[in-house]
């Protein structure tokens, strides 16, 4: 009976550690130095005056207080963040849902037609932000062009309100956000092996089951760059909602504009500033231990 071959114990070889090179210090040091200066400690200067009172004159008194984080236990501040919450995800799932067709059909086009779909894409940036905004206002207007186009068809009646709601703040976010899902989805989809999706179907996968599960898990990380890129500024806007949004639409960017700007009240906008960073911090916290989680615990042999 001939011999089994040996097992490999190469998985049993502990991985071998290296020291960052001086070079990649000198690489690293720029770029850490920036967002420690220009990050993470504005933002632990704006947790500190959260824990200050208010001055009358809209200074900062001295000495420490929980007052503002109490102020923030009204019922009008859960509700609106759990608005913004609710509102910058719903963007969110739509801007993904669209952006990840179109990136595919970009990254299956020859290349010569690349450059004049990724031209449309990019066209919106070069008008500025605000005049898209309020050209979108004009567009929802009750005399607009989309509210007497649904009118005509019988889809809206005359009394519907197409602005001054959160649906309105929810279209033009997805308008405003989109390019920025579909730009790192491209980018993930030109590099992606589509030959694999032939390799799928020829193995008894449909289309779409080859889609989801061969070309899907092949840009999950353009699908997390997306997501992060696409979420957190959807959480922090307040030109979007200040403008086409009502009285009964803000989110927490609104609230913070007014408690500097209307009330003078800076511990205020602090504390619910420091609210905003952790709703922004905690997704990238998320997808940055999903990733490590997916990394293999091994090195290849």
């Amino acid at each position: 009976m001939a011999a089994e071959p040996p097992v490999s114990s190469s998985a049993s070889i502990p991985r071998r550690v290296t020291r960052p090179s001086l070079v990649e210090w000198f690489l690293t040091l720029p770029p850490m130095l920036w967002l420690v200066l220009f990050f993470l400690v504005p933002t632990l200067l704006v947790c500190a005056i959260s824990f200050h009172a208010a001055d009358p004159a809209g200074g900062i008194q001295e000495g420490w207080s929980l007052d503002t984080w109490r102020r923030l236990m009204q019922p009008s501040y859960p509700a609106v963040i759990w608005r913004t919450v609710w509102v910058s995800l719903l963007a969110t799932v739509v801007c993904l849902a669209l952006a990840v067709p179109i990136a595919y059909f970009i990254a299956r086009l020859k290349p010569e037609y690349r450059q004049w779909y990724l031209l449309l894409i990019i066209l919106p940036f070069w008008t500025n932000f605000l005049i898209r905004i309020y050209a979108w206002k004009t567009l929802l207007h009750p005399e607009g062009f989309i509210k007497q186009t649904l009118v005509a068809f019988g889809m809206a009646h005359e009394n519907t309100q197409l602005l001054y709601n959160v649906w309105a703040i929810i279209i033009v976010t997805i308008y405003t956000y989109l390019p920025f899902a579909i730009l790192p989805l491209y980018a993930a989809a030109q590099k992606f092996d589509f030959q694999l999706l032939d390799a799928a179907r020829d193995l008894g996968a449909n289309q779409l089951q080859a889609f989801f599960k061969v070309f899907i898990p092949g840009i999950n990380r353009g699908l997390l760059t997306a997501l992060l890129v696409t979420l957190i500024p959807a959480l922090g806007s307040y030109a979007i909602p200040d403008i086409v949004g009502g009285p009964t639409s803000e989110l927490i960017g609104n609230k913070i504009v007014q408690r500097v700007y209307v009330d003078r009240n800076l511990p205020h906008a602090a504390a619910i500033s420091a609210v905003l960073a952790l709703a922004v911090l905690l997704p990238v916290i998320i997808g940055f231990i999903w990733q490590s989680m997916r990394r293999p615990l091994t090195p290849k042999a």
